[in-house]
């Protein structure tokens, strides 16, 4: 481990590393280097991975955009019926309104 990381950090430069990661000098290239605890990335372990069921990422998008063009398609449905239903309720009112053909033909007095 000691020949991948390089030297572990000494005194100021041990708290470079955040997140309990560890840290390590790289003498070739005169840097600190950080090898992050579980759930922790970036180059100071300062990125906090959320927690997935799929370790491949591919999959999780996949998930979720299943779910997202359900809901669209469910919200396309209530719409449509919305609509439907109330050009239904609007043809229901304009049959009561018409006259029936007795009352249509009939004369109305004048008083």
């Amino acid at each position: 481990m000691m020949g991948e990381h390089g030297a572990p950090c000494d005194g100021q430069d041990a708290a470079y590393c955040m997140n309990g990661g560890t840290c390590y000098k790289l003498t070739s290239m005169e840097t600190l280097s950080c090898v992050c605890n579980n759930y922790y990335k970036g180059s100071r372990c300062e990125e906090f991975q959320l927690f997935t069921r799929s370790s491949d990422s591919e999959q999780a998008g996949l998930i979720v955009a299943l779910v997202l063009v359900a809901l669209l398609i469910l919200v396309i449905i209530v719409v449509i019926i919305y609509f439907i239903y109330k050009m239904l309720k609007a043809s229901q009112q304009n049959e009561q309104k018409k006259p029936s053909p007795k009352e249509y033909w009939k004369v109305q007095s004048k008083v």
